[in-house]
């Protein structure tokens, strides 16, 4: 359950601009990695903004088409969404070409699970964004974020976030190859990135090795935004 009235209200509108901020960024960073024809799944949709951000957004690349994924679908979504039992995908190896998972591990119990089935289902890439714990008071910071953020939709906070150390372990423990990684972002508007943002957020678009064969060594676009 939500935050009660007033107060839900006011938390809801005072999250808006840094929504859309967030918003505009995960479709600049995320839209150069994809395809003519890509089909993609967005894990943990939500009501499937990202996903019609995307196949909107300008420069998109042509018959994009964006899919998404919640245990509990809402209704009245703009991308179809799938529901499932928060286990097991319900689809094939590889039915999608891009998986995105953002700003939904820390929410997971088995986050390692969810990694390995959007890994499985994925033929080429899988983009994760999350939170860091990196800076000064990071996991105090971050906390407050993602219960200010969650509250008033009434979705659980576990408050459990990794260092980047603990992502380049995640990563290798999966077989993903970053082919970019970003250890810091300017996310949100100025002030609240100040306090928020930069060296509490992490992205990485990886690469899904082929079907029995090891990862690959590449050069790795690194960014860090103070």
């Amino acid at each position: 359950m939500g935050l009660p009235g007033p107060l839900g209200s006011l938390m809801s509108a005072m999250h808006r601009p840094v929504y859309e901020s967030r918003l505009r960024y995960l479709v600049n960073a995320i839209l150069p990695h994809l395809k003519q024809g890509d089909k993609v799944l967005d894990v943990g949709c939500g009501i499937g903004t990202l996903g019609q951000a995307l196949m909107q957004a300008p420069g998109s690349a042509a018959g994009v088409k964006v899919e998404g994924l919640e245990r509990v679908v809402r209704g009245g979504e703009p991308i179809p969404v799938h529901g499932y039992d928060g286990v097991t995908m319900p689809f094939a190896g590889g039915a999608y070409d891009v998986v995105i998972v953002a700003d939904v591990l820390h929410h997971e119990p088995e986050p390692n699970r969810l990694i390995a089935e959007c890994v499985r289902v994925s033929r080429r890439l899988v983009i994760i964004k999350d939170h860091q714990i990196r800076g000064f008071c990071a996991q105090s910071r971050i906390s407050f974020m993602d219960w200010a953020a969650n509250a008033p939709y009434g979705v659980p906070c576990l408050f459990r976030y990794n260092t980047p150390e603990q992502w380049t372990q995640i990563l290798d423990k999966h077989g993903l190859v970053a082919n970019e990684r970003w250890d810091g972002m300017r996310l949100y508007p100025p002030v609240v990135n100040f306090i928020f943002g930069r060296r509490l957020q992490f992205m990485a678009v990886t690469q899904v090795p082929p079907s029995g064969a090891p990862a690959q060594e590449h050069e790795v676009s690194v960014g860090v935004q103070a």
